[in-house]
């Protein structure tokens, strides 16, 4: 069976997703999009109360703009910082409504499976000229010449087992709705849950943050709420961040807050804390100690999940789940976003001939990705599904753009490299050890953005 004349298929409409999209339209190829929720973005939307930390010059993508623009589309200011929600209204809804992308979008459809139309994993001779086939959740099978996965790992949130595993209760407390990952909106449409609580926030990154300053200001305003902090680490101080010296001010904000509630006693610190079981009580660690804890929002961040390509010849780095190519590209344990190396459609190949993972979820477990970065691997791997191989190496990705001096970029000062923007230092970059595992260059989840917003205005995530 010949490929030719079959659609690329986009697994997500997220902000990947949907830059995966408008270059396929940019290049005037045949693509399908084919998206789990409602709507476009729909994991955005369950943090659309969230600010992110880079500017929206660092949150569209130059394809998007592109087709936008020639609607009459107005950009947003590119210095302002978009909350999730403005990113949608601003940005994604407007692009999943233009005429060259609407009418490929399948919403409310699910990608069970992936594999070769006659292969399995096992059968070799043959296997690149054979398209793709997607199951779907609606009963029905998708062939493609071509597979880009953009879901992300939103839908794949880490335990809060301190292990990486669920602790012992965790399912059963999932089930009665004690847990919440990410990061919920705690003085919003969750309010309910969160007031008049002892709530236990899990995790050391931004994400973490932003929710424990949401809920000191709800404790401030309901009476009996209280908010615990429990971190792996053995201290929070890394999870304050580089204050005003950070290369993003509002990222440097929060954690100045976080730290000045803490020294205040409005928020209980609980350290070296590593959670072995969850009771009716709260959290037990692995050393017998005790969080009371009626609620438990879990910011520990996410996992990559490769279920569905089962049936493929995946080359997947052992340790974070990325490709091996670009495993040591982005290993949080030696980079932070600063020093991860421009990379595209070579360093994302598998075996498996046209098929992609692109966006937080190509990261695997490192917490170094970026929007921007994003946008390149789209646009990389689209050029050389176009069979455009010069443009598909020609790296163009510049998350300098708009800086200070050429020294300065998202992520830091180069000179600090080691210690700013995605991460700690290297030897502490991790969820598992503590660190500041979620920044502007990657969230647990992030999905891309990790914190929820307050009156403060706290901003998070890894954009």
């Amino acid at each position: 069976m010949s490929t030719s004349g079959l659609p690329v298929a986009v697994i997500g409409a997220g902000p990947v997703g949907m830059a995966g999209a408008a270059q396929l339209a940019a290049r005037a190829m045949p693509f399908v999009v084919v998206e789990a929720g409602d709507t476009v973005a729909a994991s955005i939307r369950q943090w659309a109360h969230v600010r992110l930390f880079t500017p929206w010059r660092l949150d569209t993508d130059p394809a998007a703009r592109a087709l936008l623009e020639a609607t009459g589309w107005a950009e947003p200011d590119p210095d302002d910082l978009p909350s999730g929600r403005e990113l949608i209204d601003g940005y994604l809804a407007p692009l999943a409504a233009h005429p060259s992308i609407a009418p490929h979008i399948r919403y409310r459809t699910r990608v069970i499976a992936v594999a070769r139309a006659g292969f399995d994993r096992v059968r070799t001779a043959g296997r690149e000229h054979a398209p793709f086939v997607l199951r779907l959740s609606d009963g029905t099978e998708l062939l493609a010449g071509a597979v880009i996965d953009a879901s992300g790992t939103w839908r794949s949130p880490n335990p809060v087992g301190g292990n990486g595993l669920p602790a012992y209760g965790e399912t059963e407390a999932r089930h009665s709705g004690r847990i919440f990952d990410g990061m919920p909106d705690v003085q919003g449409n969750l309010r309910a849950h969160f007031a008049g609580k002892t709530v236990a926030v899990v995790g050391a990154g931004h994400s973490a943050i932003g929710t424990l300053l949401s809920l000191a200001d709800l404790a401030d305003e309901t009476a009996d709420t209280a908010v615990q902090w429990v971190l792996r680490a053995l201290d929070p101080s890394r999870a304050y961040g580089d204050g005003a010296s950070d290369a993003l001010p509002a990222r440097g904000s929060i954690g100045t807050a976080a730290k000045k509630l803490v020294e205040e006693g409005k928020i209980a610190v609980h350290t070296g804390f590593f959670v072995d079981r969850i009771t009716d009580e709260g959290l037990v660690s692995s050393d017998g100690r005790t969080v009371k804890a009626d609620v438990i929002v879990n910011a520990t961040g996410a996992r990559p999940h490769h279920a569905i390509a089962d049936e493929l010849r995946l080359d997947i780095d052992p340790i974070l789940g990325s490709t091996r190519a670009l495993a040591p590209l982005i290993d949080p344990n030696v980079h932070s976003c600063q020093t991860v190396p421009r990379h595209g459609v070579d360093e994302l190949a598998h075996p498996e001939q046209g098929f992609y993972i692109i966006g937080a979820k190509s990261y695997g477990r490192a917490r170094t990705f970026l929007l921007a970065t994003g946008y390149e691997q789209a646009r990389s791997v689209v050029a050389a599904l176009d069979g455009d191989w010069e443009a598909a190496r020609a790296i163009q990705v510049d998350l300098t753009a708009g800086a200070s001096s050429s020294s300065d970029s998202v992520c830091g000062p180069a000179s600090e490299a080691a210690d700013v923007g995605c991460g700690a230092p290297a030897s502490v970059a991790s969820e598992a050890d503590g660190s500041k595992a979620n920044s502007v260059c990657g969230p647990a989840a992030v999905s891309f953005v990790e914190i929820g917003s307050s009156p403060r205005d706290s901003r998070g995530g890894c954009n």
